[in-house]
């Protein structure tokens, strides 16, 4: 077992529920399933794979958030965790790092068309993908992590793992490392933050738009924190998102 799949820290880390929605779109692991939504639009428009935060799960992304990506013209991915919603198994920090590379070839999409979205801990997911799928077309990071190990100590100790924190530091240097990360990544970069966030500084989207590389964009927004940011600023979030997507339609 991986030091970052500890079950005290999965189970600090993580907040499953079971739901239930329409149409859900199964993405087959290892002796467990994903219950994502999948809301296609058109094969030729680029595809959203959008990772919620630890506290949510896809069911709070249906029917608004879904339309209006629509009518910014992508489609939208929404993928789930193990254990979440519809999904089965058990959530665990590191193992479902393999999940993305599971998500996008049950998509179909081809790198090129694709844009990994990650919001607070699901950071840690489109980073991945992004690092994975270097020629896929954009990143968004919202409310996002560039530090994992300092929101892990806020959970747990490294002597409740059976580790020092130098293993502790081994093993987020390993298999969560933001900056090296997302510094190989090529396509285009949309960090947002609120300045008032009271979980992640705005320190972190600083540092994430800092290591990414050009064309990029860091946008802190005045109003809301870590969980209204989006209800707190939703014309000019959408705007956003929305500027961001035509500039990947546009590209030659």
């Amino acid at each position: 077992m991986k030091l970052l799949d500890h079950p005290l820290l999965s189970s600090r880390y993580f907040y499953p529920w079971p739901n239930r929605f329409a149409d859900p779109f199964f993405v087959e692991g290892a002796g467990f399933r994903l219950g994502c939504r999948y809301l296609k639009v058109a094969d030729e428009l680029p595809t959203i794979i959008h990772f919620h935060g630890n506290g949510e799960s896809v069911v709070d992304y249906l029917g608004d958030f879904e339309q209006r990506i629509a009518g910014l013209g992508a489609n939208l991915l929404l993928a789930e965790y193990r254990g979440y919603g519809m999904s089965s198994g058990e959530p665990a920090l590191a193992a479902m790092l393999d999940d993305v590379a599971l998500v996008v070839t049950a998509s179909g999409v081809p790198q090129e068309r694709i844009i990994f979205f990650g919001r607070s801990l699901g950071s840690l997911y489109a980073v991945h993908g992004a690092a994975l799928y270097p020629g896929s077309a954009g990143l968004i990071i919202e409310s996002g992590l560039a530090d994992p190990l300092e929101r892990i100590l806020v959970r747990v100790e490294p002597r409740q793992l059976g580790a020092s924190l130098a293993e502790l530091q081994s093993a987020v240097e390993h298999s969560l490392n933001q900056r090296k990360k997302i510094a190989s990544f090529r396509g285009r970069v949309l960090v947002m933050h609120a300045c008032n966030d009271d979980l992640v500084a705005a320190s972190h989207a600083e540092r994430l738009h800092a290591w990414a590389s050009d064309p990029k964009e860091l946008l802190i927004f005045e109003r809301g924190d870590h969980n209204t940011i989006l209800p707190a600023n939703e014309e000019a979030y959408f705007a956003a998102v929305g500027n961001f997507i035509r500039r990947i339609v546009l590209l030659p």
